[in-house]
């Protein structure tokens, strides 16, 4: 059921909800989250398919916040709030409501967003592009125990990545991380097969990948030794090789879809590294709302300490994370820092 609302109110966008689900025969509300997408009109439909597979598993109240361009002066100082309401079938196993904003209202997108916040429960923002530079300081962002973001996605990613560090806060989270969940659940359970210790590795895939940057941050933190990022055509993360005391291990993916892991004095195995499409990424970050440490610590060791050519070596060690007490003195210096990092010269990796 689709209900639309022109130059409407968030008062009556409510009543539409709950008109909607007593016309369906549902007027229980048994959705676990609300989820925020703050999009363009191009990006819409792809973030909203996501968005409604993920509802299978995360059953939610989906509002999608449109800040429409005025074209005229007029235009621009005049507010107007359409919605689009969508209720059963339309909107998979829970509720949509596209919000287009116009005017002036577009920049208070949050005083239309609060009213429309499921009561008690948690709220995630998920910026599938053109994300803000600091997610937690944003209107929207301060409303939401998750905020979510799409580095991939930005004009320069690895520069990106320094400034998602500079200003990180607990439940900032990147999907450019969650790609990585199947390598790193499989390169740690190759390493729990052996008794070695490691001593240099070696991550290659596709330039300006911020998800290959990441993954070998995230190892030159956990393992302390020097991480070298090499170049590849791709697609994605294609190899990670690891010298440790007994031998190689490899993990190649040539392919995208299929990986080859090889231990040393152990038959080659292939294993299912397939690269997981939108829907899948938003399903896995919604299973916890809690702040992720291990990306916090990976984030911050910093892409121009990763050991490559005319990077500093990983030898340094990984960059402590600053216990709660600190963390309150240093985040204005961090956030001023942030506005300037995409000004600042970043090295990028360099093939072998």
């Amino acid at each position: 059921m689709k209900i639309d609302l022109t130059d409407t109110t968030a008062g009556k966008i409510n009543k539409a909800l709950v008109e909607g689900r007593r016309a369906i025969g549902t007027p229980a509300v048994g959705m676990v989250l609300t989820l925020v997408i703050v999009t363009d009109e191009e990006n819409a439909y792809d973030a909203l398919k996501a968005a409604g597979d993920a509802s299978r598993e995360h059953p939610s109240r989906t509002l999608v916040v449109i800040r429409r361009v005025s074209r005229t002066l007029r235009d621009r100082t005049t507010s107007r709030l359409d919605a689009e309401v969508r209720v059963g079938a339309e909107a998979g196993t829970g509720e949509t409501v596209v919000l287009r904003m116009y005017g002036e209202v577009s920049d208070h997108a949050q005083s239309v967003v609060l009213p429309l916040l499921l009561p008690d429960a948690p709220v995630v923002v998920w910026w599938p592009v053109d994300a803000p530079l600091d997610p937690a300081s944003d209107p929207l962002g301060a409303l939401a125990q998750r905020r979510v973001t799409d580095t991939y996605t930005s004009a320069d990613p690895v520069r990106e990545l320094t400034a998602r560090a500079a200003a990180y806060a607990p439940g900032d989270t990147d999907l450019s991380w969650t790609r990585i969940t199947p390598w790193r659940s499989m390169l740690a359970a190759a390493l729990d097969q052996v008794t070695c210790e490691v001593g240099a590795v070696e991550v290659e895939g596709e330039e300006s990948n911020p998800s290959c940057e990441l993954l070998a941050m995230w190892l030159a933190d956990r393992l302390g030794v020097p991480v070298r990022r090499t170049l590849s055509a791709g697609p994605g993360l294609t190899a990670v090789r690891m010298d440790t005391s007994c031998g190689a291990i490899r993990l190649d993916r040539a392919d995208g879809r299929l990986a080859t892991l090889s231990i040393e004095g152990q038959p080659e195995r292939a294993v299912a590294l397939k690269r997981r499409d939108t829907a899948e990424l938003i399903a896995e970050e919604l299973r916890r709302l809690d702040p992720d440490d291990t990306y916090a610590s990976a984030l911050r060791f910093g892409v121009d300490r990763l050991g490559d050519g005319d990077r500093e070596s990983a030898e340094q060690g990984p960059v402590a994370i600053a216990t709660p007490e600190e963390e309150a003195v240093k985040v204005p210096a961090r956030r001023a820092a942030a506005k300037t990092a995409r000004k600042a010269p970043t090295r990028k990796a360099t093939a072998k």
